[in-house]
C-alpha cells in the first residue's frame, strides 16, 4: 500500500515536472497587460490591410453590418471562453482542446477541436511566413527601386531565419517583449493606412457598386469576403493558452486580469479595423487593391516604413500562433511517446515546424489567396460558435457556468451565434472555392515565385 502511494506520488511529481517544462503551463506569472498585447498581436493580423477590399465586395450596408456584428459576437464569445477557463473548481482549462474534451467527451472533444485549431494555427503561420516575405520584398523594392529584382522565395527564407532562433524561446511570457513590439506595430501600420487614405482623399470617379460583371460572380465574391472578415477575428484559438499564463487563486481568479486585457485589446482592434476598412473603402471604392498599401503607393518612405512594421508584427504573430502548436507537438512526444524533455527535443521539433511552414510558404506563395476558404471552414467555427456558445450549451449542468448565464442571457442568443457561425462556415468556403478555381483556370497561381 505504502509502495503504491509512493509510486503514485512519484508519477505525480514526474507529471508536474513535464507540465513545468511544456510551453503553455511552464510560466504562470503574466500580468493583465500581457494578455492585452498578446490578444492584439493574435487578432490584428496583416489581414487588416485587406479589409477595404472585403468592404468593396460586401458594399457599404452589408460591410458595416458584418464588421460591427462580428466585433460584438466575437467579443461575447471571447468573454465566455475567459469565464469558462476555470469554471470547474480546482481545475483550469489551459488549452482549447481541454475545454472541448470536458464539454464533448474525451475523444469527441479532441476530434472536434484539435483539427480545426491546427488548421487555423498552422494556416496562419504559413500565411504569415508568406506575408513576412512579401513585406520584406516590398520594402526592398520601394527603398531600392533600381536594384536587381530578388525572388520572393529568398525573402521568405530570410524571414524564416528569424523564427529558427525565436522559436527556441520556451513559453508565452518569454516572447512578451516581441508580442508588445508586434502589437505596437500593428496599431502603427493600421493608423498609417487610414490616415494616408484620408490624406489622399476620395479619388476621382470613385464607385461603390459591385464590380463583378455577373450576378453569380458578385454573390461568390460576397461570400468569399465573409471568409476574409472571419479570418480577421481569429484570435480565439489562442485565448485559453494565453490565459493559462496568468496566476490564479480562488480569491483572485485569472479571469479578472484576462478580461481587462481583452477589453483593452478589443478597443485597439476596433481602432485598427473600422477606420482602415471604412476609410480605405471611402477613398478608393471598388477599385481598392487587396492590400490598401498598394493602393496608396506614395509617399515611398511611408509605404516602406509601413511594410517594415508589417514584418515586425507578423514575426510576433507567428510566434503567438506557433506556441500552442509547439505545446501539442511536445506534449505528444513527451507524454505519449516518452521522449525525454530537453533542449535537443525542443530544438529539433520547433526547427522542423518552422522549416515546414517555410517550405509550404515558398511552394505556395499564393497561400494567402486561400484565406477566405480557411476563414469560413475553420476560423468561423472556432471563433463564432464552437469557441463558446455550442460548448456552453453542451456543458454538464453541475458546472459553475459563467455568472449563471442561463439566467442572465437567454439561450436564444447562444443559438443566434451558432446559426451565424454555421452559415458563415458553409457559405464563405463556397465563394472562396469559386474564386480559387477561377484563379487556377486563369493561371494566376504560380509556384516558387
Amino acid at each position: 500500500m505504502v509502495s503504491g502511494q509512493w509510486q503514485s506520488e512519484k508519477e505525480k511529481e514526474k507529471e508536474k515536472a513535464i507540465d513545468d517544462w511544456l510551453p503553455i503551463t511552464s510560466s504562470r506569472n503574466a500580468k493583465w497587460w500581457y494578455s492585452a498585447f498578446h490578444n492584439v498581436t493574435a487578432m490584428v493580423g496583416a489581414g487588416v490591410l485587406s479589409l477595404p477590399y472585403a468592404m468593396s465586395e460586401l458594399g457599404w450596408g452589408p460591410g458595416i453590418a458584418v464588421m460591427v456584428i462580428s466585433w460584438i459576437v466575437t467579443l461575447y464569445t471571447l468573454w465566455q471562453m475567459v469565464e469558462m477557463h476555470e469554471m470547474v473548481p480546482g481545475k483550469r482549462f489551459d488549452r482549447y482542446h481541454e475545454l472541448g474534451q470536458y464539454a464533448f467527451g474525451e475523444k469527441l472533444g479532441l476530434y472536434i477541436v484539435v483539427p480545426q485549431q491546427l488548421i487555423v494555427e498552422v494556416g496562419v503561420c504559413i500565411v504569415y511566413m508568406v506575408t513576412g516575405g512579401r513585406s520584406l520584398k516590398k520594402f526592398h523594392d520601394v527603398v531600392c527601386s533600381d536594384c536587381k529584382q530578388i525572388k520572393l522565395t529568398f525573402f521568405i527564407m530570410i524571414f524564416a531565419s528569424v523564427h529558427f532562433v525565436l522559436s527556441q524561446l520556451p513559453n508565452f511570457n518569454s516572447i512578451s517583449g516581441i508580442s508588445l513590439a508586434a502589437a505596437v506595430m500593428s496599431f502603427s501600420y493600421s493608423t498609417i493606412a487610414w490616415v494616408a487614405s484620408v490624406d489622399k482623399g476620395k479619388q476621382e470617379h470613385v464607385e461603390y457598386g459591385y464590380k463583378s460583371d455577373t450576378q453569380e460572380r458578385t454573390v461568390m465574391r460576397f461570400l468569399a469576403a465573409l471568409g476574409d472578415v472571419a479570418f480577421a477575428y481569429a484570435g480565439h484559438n489562442v485565448v485559453l493558452e494565453i490565459q493559462a499564463t496568468i496566476p490564479s487563486t480562488p480569491e483572485k481568479p485569472s479571469k479578472k486580469p484576462m478580461w481587462k486585457g481583452v477589453i483593452v485589446a478589443y478597443i485597439v482592434v476596433a481602432l485598427c479595423y473600422f477606420p482602415v476598412a471604412f476609410v480605405g473603402y471611402w477613398a478608393f471604392g471598388n477599385g481598392v487593391e487587396d492590400n490598401i498599401l498598394v493602393s496608396l503607393s506614395r509617399p515611398h518612405w511611408l509605404i516602406a516604413m509601413a511594410n517594415m512594421m508589417v514584418v515586425v508584427h507578423v514575426i510576433g504573430s507567428y510566434q503567438i500562433y506557433a506556441m500552442p502548436v509547439f505545446d501539442m507537438m511536445e506534449t505528444v512526444l513527451v507524454k505519449r511517446l516518452r521522449f525525454p524533455p530537453g533542449l535537443t527535443l525542443r530544438l529539433i521539433t520547433r526547427s522542423a515546424y518552422v522549416a515546414f511552414t517555410m517550405f509550404v510558404g515558398i511552394t505556395f506563395p499564393f497561400f494567402g489567396g486561400l484565406l477566405s476558404f480557411f476563414g469560413g471552414f475553420a476560423f468561423a467555427p472556432t471563433t463564432y460558435f464552437v469557441s463558446a456558445p455550442h460548448t456552453y450549451l453542451t456543458l454538464p449542468p453541475h458546472c459553475n457556468k459563467p455568472f449563471d448565464i442561463a439566467i442572465m442571457i437567454p439561450a436564444s442568443l447562444h443559438h443566434i451565434c451558432i446559426i451565424l457561425g454555421v452559415l458563415l462556415m458553409i457559405l464563405a468556403p463556397i465563394g472562396a472555392l469559386r474564386d480559387i478555381i477561377g484563379n487556377i483556370i486563369d493561371k494566376q497561381y504560380k509556384f516558387y515565385q
